[in-house]
C-alpha cells in the first residue's frame, strides 16, 4: 500500500509489512481457537516484544522501537486489520498504561518497568473506570491514603483491559478533596496483597481479559506516585488524547478488514445469475465503505501530523474518535449486509467485527462524551 501522507515514509511501509508478516505467522492461524478459549497465550507478549511490535512508538532508551505517535498508530491499525480485536486489545494495553509512567514517573520507575513491559515479559494495564462512572473521571471514588512511606488504596475499578493478568496497573486514585484537583496516578503491582480480580464476560473481544478489580487496604510505596500528588487529572486527560488517536487507528484497520472481506465475497458469491459485485447496489455499498475509510485516514493522518508538531487538538481528536466510531459501525453493518446470511454465522470476520463494533463507540469515551468535550473546546459552547 502506498504511503498516504508524508508522516508515513518508506520505513513506515517496511514496518507495516513486518507487522503483517507477524500477524500472518503468530496471530491469524490461531486466533479463532483463542476466541473460543476466551484467552490468548501469555507467550504471545514475548513473541510480539521480540519482534519489536510492542515497542513501536516508545522511546528506544527504555526498550522501545521509536517512531513516536506515527508508529503508535500504525501498529494499532495493522493489528486491527486482522479482524481479531481481542488479540489487539490484549497485546496493546501497554499503549495506555505505559505512557503516564514514561511521562510522569521517576527515572528509576521508567528503567525498571518499561523494558519489562516492552519486551513482553510483564503485562501492564490502565485502571481508571469505576462502576459509578466510566467517563466521569473527576468524580472517581477509589482512594489512596498516605501513611508514612506508603499509600493505602481502597476501592474498585471496572472494564479494565488486561486487568486480570496485569503485572503493573497505572491506577487513578483520589488522594485529596473532591473533583479533579484531588486525583493522582499511582503504579500498583499486581501481586500486592489485598487485590482481587474478576474477569468480565463481554459480547466481543473474547480473547482480551477485561477485569473488575477490588483494592482492599492495598499498600503501595509512595515512590510509585506518578508526578505530583493531586496533579494526576491533567496526565489522565493527556493520556486520553493519545488513546483516542490509537482507537481511531484501530477503527480504520478494522474497517479496512470489513471492506476487504466484503470486496472478496462480492467477487465470489453469485445471486440471480451474476456476481454480487455486478449488482449496482452492492458496488455503491463498497464505494461508500471505501469513502468512509479514506475520510477516517485523512482525519487521523492530519491530526498525527499536527500533534507531532506540538499541537494539542483536544476538540479535533474528540471529533475524530466520534466520527471513526460511527463510520466503523456503518461499515461493519454494510459488510454483514453484503454477506447476507453468511454474515451472521460465527467464523466470518465480518460477523465478529459487527458484533464488536459498538465497543469502541463507547470505550475511550463514548461518542456523546466526545461531542460534548469537543463543544467545550471549540470556543462557542454555552
Amino acid at each position: 500500500m502506498a504511503a498516504r501522507h508524508p508522516i508515513y515514509d518508506a520505513d513506515s511501509e517496511t514496518i507495516r509489512e513486518q507487522i503483517r508478516r507477524f500477524c500472518a505467522r503468530e496471530i491469524e492461524p490461531h486466533a479463532e481457537a483463542w476466541e473460543e478459549e476466551g484467552i490468548f497465550p501469555r507467550e504471545l507478549y514475548a513473541k510480539a516484544g521480540a519482534a519489536g511490535i510492542l515497542g513501536l512508538g516508545f522511546p528506544e532508551e527504555y526498550g522501545g522501537a521509536g517512531g513516536g505517535i506515527t508508529y503508535y498508530c500504525l501498529v494499532r491499525e495493522e493489528l486491527a486489520r486482522t479482524g481479531f480485536a481481542g488479540v489487539r486489545v490484549g497485546l496493546m494495553g501497554l499503549g495506555i498504561a505505559l505512557p503516564p509512567i514514561l511521562k510522569l514517573g521517576s527515572e528509576e520507575m521508567k528503567r525498571r518497568i518499561a523494558p519489562e513491559v516492552l519486551s513482553g515479559e510483564k503485562i501492564s494495564a490502565l485502571a481508571i473506570s469505576e462502576p459509578e462512572g466510566g467517563s466521569d473521571v473527576a468524580n472517581l471514588r477509589t482512594t489512596a491514603r498516605r501513611e508514612g512511606d506508603e499509600y493505602i488504596v481502597n476501592g474498585e475499578k471496572t472494564f479494565i483491559s488486561s486487568g486480570v493478568r496485569a503485572d503493573y496497573m497505572t491506577v487513578a486514585v483520589r488522594t485529596g478533596g473532591p473533583g479533579m484537583a484531588g486525583i493522582s496516578l499511582l503504579v500498583v503491582e499486581g501481586d500486592r496483597p489485598g487485590i482481587s480480580r474478576t474477569n468480565l464476560k463481554k459480547s466481543g473481544w473474547w480473547t482480551s481479559d477485561t477485569g473488575h478489580i477490588h483494592f482492599d487496604d492495598v499498600r503501595v510505596p509512595a515512590s510509585n506516585l506518578l508526578g505530583e500528588e493531586n496533579g494526576g487529572f491533567k496526565g489522565i486527560m493527556n493520556n486520553f488524547n493519545l488513546e483516542r488517536l490509537g482507537i481511531a487507528a484501530s477503527l480504520i484497520g478494522s474497517s479496512r478488514c470489513c471492506y476487504e472481506e466484503a470486496v472478496r465475497y462480492a467477487h465470489e458469491r453469485r445471486t440471480f445469475g451474476k456476481l454480487l459485485a455486478e449488482h449496482q447496489v452492492v458496488r455503491h455499498k463498497l464505494v461508500d465503505m471505501a469513502t468512509g475509510i479514506q475520510a477516517m485516514e485523512g482525519m487521523l493522518d492530519n491530526l498525527v501530523w499536527r500533534v507531532t508538531g506540538g499541537e494539542t487538538c483536544i476538540a479535533e481528536i474528540a471529533m475524530l474518535k466520534s466520527f471513526c466510531g460511527a463510520t466503523h459501525e456503518r461499515i461493519a453493518s454494510e459488510a454483514v449486509q453484503i454477506f447476507g446470511g453468511a454474515g451472521i454465522i460465527r467464523g466470518h470476520k465480518v460477523e465478529r467485527i459487527f458484533r464488536e463494533s459498538k465497543i469502541l463507540s463507547i470505550g475511550g469515551g463514548s461518542s456523546e462524551v466526545m461531542k460534548d468535550l469537543a463543544s467545550r473546546h471549540l470556543g462557542w459552547s454555552a
